[in-house]
């Protein structure tokens, strides 16, 4: 099963909506401590630190030094960065106007 496949059920489609309800960062994090691990967190945190380097022009061995993270999560971050989905893309450029 794809991301696409797993966000088309039913208990995914409620996650959408109950992030969607979330307008405060107080409750994001409220929602981040209830529903993921310490090493979830990391991870997510890492991968938009990763996405935010790489939108900057990092090169990939320095965001790999930077962030600690594999070569395979750069390749596949900066992947996602340039495609189709455009979450990353969103995200950034919503953080960069703040």
């Amino acid at each position: 099963m794809d991301a696409r496949e797993a966000l088309a059920t039913e208990p995914a489609r409620r996650l959408v909506a109950a992030l969607c309800e979330l307008t405060t960062a107080k409750d994001v994090e409220a929602l981040l401590v209830d529903l993921c691990t310490p090493r979830e967190i990391e991870d997510l945190s890492q991968r938009l630190e990763v996405a935010r380097l790489l939108d900057a022009g990092e090169p990939y061995l320095s965001v790999q030094e930077h962030t600690g993270a594999s070569s395979t999560t750069v390749s596949r971050v900066s992947k996602c960065l340039n495609g189709e989905a455009g979450g990353y893309r969103t995200v950034l450029d919503r953080l960069s106007t703040e």
